[in-house]
């Protein structure tokens, strides 16, 4: 399953209200850094797809949820259960630590 690109409009929808936990990736078009990760996460997305959905954000886009979140610096993931933020992780890694990162997190 691949990521899922999310908006300010279908934020509640696709974050807030999903059943099961969404890594949400706060990222822009020219974030280098955000690029690098940018396969990880699709990897990470099939390999963890019956445990959490990763969505993406583009804060450039969607100013609303970027700002209503507080985002400042980018890649920031931020992993949401029952609708609240329960963890984050700010700047890119290795493929290995994210999932390690979100795995110790679920």
């Amino acid at each position: 399953m691949a990521t899922k690109a999310v908006t300010d409009d279908s934020f509640a929808a696709d974050v807030l209200g999903s059943d099961k936990p969404v890594l949400v990736d706060f990222w822009a078009d020219w974030c280098g850094p955000c690029k690098m990760i940018a396969p990880a996460l699709e990897e990470i997305s099939d390999e963890l797809a019956e445990q959490v959905t990763i969505a993406k954000v583009d804060i450039m886009e969607n100013t609303d949820i970027a700002a209503k979140y507080g985002v400042q610096s980018i890649p920031l993931m931020v992993l949401f259960k029952n609708g609240e933020p329960v963890a984050q992780k700010l700047g890119a890694a290795p493929k290995s630590q994210l999932k390690g990162w979100l795995e110790s997190v679920l």
